[in-house]
C-alpha cells in the first residue's frame, strides 16, 4: 500500500537558506514548507577540551494521510540520514527523531528503525541542515489533495534540569546519555487541503518524541521543555 502511495507524489526538493530563495523558482500548485529560525536555533555542541560547535538542529519533513498513516520523507537532515554522528561514541541516536523514524516504519538489521550507515536514504531527500531560516520545495500529482505535513526537530545535548545529562537509562527523563537528545525532539503538524483555496496553512506544536526513542509516541505535555521551545520561531506551508 506504501507503494501505491509513494506513486501519488512528483518531489522535487530544494532546501535553502534565505540569502538563496531568489535562486528557486515556484510553479503554481507548487507546495512551500517555510521554517523560519528562532533563538535556540543554534545550539553550543561540545567537542574536546571546552570547544564547542554552533550546531543547527536534526530535522525531519514528511507527508501522512489524514489518518496518519506514513506515505513519504520529504527532507531529513543529514547526520541522521547517514549515521554521520560526531562524538556519538557508537550511539545510533534513537533518540533523535524518533517519531519518524518509527512512522516510516522501515526497522534495519539491528532492530531499530533508522537509517544505517550501509542503508542511508538517498541524497535526494537528504540534506545538511542550513545555519538558519530555510524552505523545502515539493511538488506533487494531482491525485493528493488531502494530507498532512509533519515536522520533528532536535538539538543533541540540549540537556535542561529535567533531562540532565546524569539521567539514568530506564528512567521516564533518559534521553540517551551525556552525547544524547537532551530534551526531547519537538513535532509540529498542519492539514493541508489543497481543494479549499486556502493558500496558507501554518503547523502546529503538538508535543514531543519518547525522550529515550524507544517509541514513536507523541506527549503532548510541553511543561518540561525550555530552550527546544525556541528552535523555530514559524512553520507555514505555501501553496503557489
Amino acid at each position: 500500500m506504501k507503494k501505491m502511495i509513494m506513486t501519488w507524489l512528483c518531489l522535487s526538493l530544494f532546501s535553502f537558506c534565505s540569502c538563496q530563495k531568489d535562486l528557486i523558482e515556484y510553479e503554481a500548485g507548487d507546495v512551500k514548507v517555510c521554517i523560519e529560525e528562532g533563538d535556540e536555533w543554534l545550539h553550543d555542541f561540545p567537542l574536546f577540551l571546552g570547544i564547542k560547535k554552533k550546531n543547527p538542529p536534526q530535522i525531519a519533513i514528511w507527508i501522512e494521510d489524514m489518518n496518519g498513516n506514513y506515505i513519504s520523507t520529504i527532507y531529513a537532515s543529514h547526520k541522521i540520514a547517514t549515521q554521520s554522528w560526531q562524538s556519538a561514541g557508537g550511539n545510533r541516536r534513537k533518540e533523535a527523531l524518533p517519531h519518524w523514524c518509527h512512522s516510516r516504519g522501515v526497522r534495519y538489521e539491528d532492530g531499530l528503525y533508522l537509517p544505517t550507515q550501509k542503508e542511508p536514504l538517498t541524497d535526494g531527500i537528504s540534506g545538511a541542515t542550513p545555519r538558519g531560516s530555510f524552505d523545502v520545495k515539493l511538488r506533487l500529482t494531482d491525485k493528493l489533495k488531502q494530507f498532512k505535513i509533519k515536522i520533528e526537530i532536535n538539538h543533541s545535548t540540549d540537556f535542561n534540569d529535567y533531562y540532565p545529562k546524569s539521567a539514568k537509562e530506564g528512567a521516564a527523563n533518559y534521553s540517551g546519555g551525556k552525547e544524547g537528545s537532551g530534551q526531547p525532539a519537538i513535532i509540529y503538524s498542519t492539514d493541508i487541503n489543497l481543494t479549499s483555496g486556502q493558500k496558507s496553512f501554518e503547523a502546529v506544536l503538538i508535543g514531543h518524541s519518547t525522550p529515550d526513542g524507544s517509541s514513536g509516541k507523541i506527549n503532548a505535555d510541553l511543561s518540561t521543555l525550555t530552550t527546544a521551545l525556541h528552535i523555530v520561531k514559524r512553520i507555514t506551508v505555501n501553496i503557489q
